[in-house]
């Protein structure tokens, strides 16, 4: 029953939905970088609910530092990073501890958990708990960010809508940074705002995808096999709730491709070798090659949904029909995208302690 992710620098999930407090507990960042507390609460409100695009249930999501700061900066011990729960309507769940929602962990929980676990709200399983990581996840944004590493994600697609590619990343980049709902296309969004209200009038939700760009991060990063850059990514991708499936540059549109079309052709560009195209991702052989990385996640639609839908009473063993009530998304794809820059950033810290050890991230990135 693992909740830690990570080898040289991990981090720890612990809370339920509706327990007292969730949060994160970062160790192995080295000591010394500087830490801002007004961005880690700028990261929070990303993603946080702040219209009627998201549920109504509103929490104040101030991050509480226990250890491992100290005036602002990180002194090498673990970071423990505290949230505490205060709108819980834990009485919308009581109908449903032996009631298997369709679309959620709770009947696989039952058979792995024994009934045990903390059920209210999706207990462990909720996307609540993505506020720790999102905490956590500010702390490495800021280290990556020191050493001119930069990570942007926008909505890719939403209901249908599609938004315009990455063009300048680090100028899309930046100007993703404060945007509530991440689209780079104005239009784009308005469409997509607009499907997604639609679909909360029918009881409905809608699911969209993420595309995350990373700049500046240095090649040879990456094992062959089974440590590859794409593979621990994904492995941390798929841990966030609501994600069905990574793909990598071009990803699944490889496959209609040819060779010669597939292919990044290397070029000298000033001192630097780049690739005139980068339908690969910016990774090569599971290691980075200096380009881009680019990736996009699928998020599913929320399956809370206000539809009655069949089911079963595992606690009968008997069909019945559900129809689920409280406080739920439309869509969570606005609020996902600052989850997966938070989950990128740690595993990217990660991976470079790996490679030239932790000093790395506050030397510079002088190797």
């Amino acid at each position: 029953m693992k909740n830690t992710f990570g080898e040289s620098i991990a981090v720890t999930l612990f809370g339920e939905s509706h327990g007292n407090a969730i949060g994160a507990i970062l160790d192995g960042m080295a000591p010394g970088i500087a830490v801002n507390e007004d961005f880690i609460a700028h990261q929070m409100d990303l993603r946080r609910s702040v219209s009627s695009l998201s549920t109504a249930r509103k929490e104040i999501d101030k991050v509480i530092i226990l250890s491992g700061i100290k005036d602002g900066i990180t002194t090498g011990t673990p970071i423990a990073l505290m949230i505490q729960n205060g709108d819980t309507h834990s009485k919308d769940y009581e109908a449903l501890k032996t009631v298997a929602r369709p679309g959620h962990a709770d009947y696989s929980a039952y058979c792995k958990y024994h009934g045990f676990s903390d059920t209210r709200g999706g207990g462990h399983f909720s996307g609540r708990i993505t506020a720790g990581l999102v905490a956590a996840g500010a702390v490495a944004i800021t280290a990556l960010n020191n050493i001119g590493i930069h990570i942007g994600t926008h909505i890719a697609r939403c209901a249908g809508i599609v938004d315009r590619n990455f063009e300048n990343y680090e100028e899309d980049i930046k100007n993703l940074s404060d945007m509530p709902f991440a689209v780079l296309d104005d239009e784009a969004a308005d469409k997509m705002k607009a499907e997604i209200e639609k679909a909360k009038a029918e009881g409905d939700s809608v699911g969209g995808v993420l595309e995350t760009a990373v700049t500046g991060f240095p090649a040879g990063v990456g094992e062959p096999w089974f440590d590859t850059l794409e593979s621990v990514l994904s492995h941390g991708l798929f841990a966030i709730p609501a994600v069905k499936g990574v793909e990598f540059g071009e990803g699944f549109a490889l496959a209609d491709m040819r060779g010669s079309e597939a292919n990044d052709a290397y070029r000298m560009v000033g001192n630097a070798i780049m690739t005139e195209t980068n339908h690969n991702g910016g990774i090569l052989g599971g290691i980075s090659n200096g380009m881009p990385i680019l990736f996009r996640t699928a998020i599913k639609p929320t399956p809370s949904i206000y539809k009655a839908q069949n089911t079963v009473d595992f606690s009968k063993n008997e069909n019945t029909e559900l129809i689920i009530h409280g406080r739920h998304d439309p869509a969570i794809v606005h609020r996902a995208r600052v989850v997966v820059d938070s989950m990128t950033a740690l595993i990217l810290c990660d991976m470079l302690a790996l490679r030239f050890g932790t000093d790395f991230l506050k030397n510079g990135g002088t190797k």
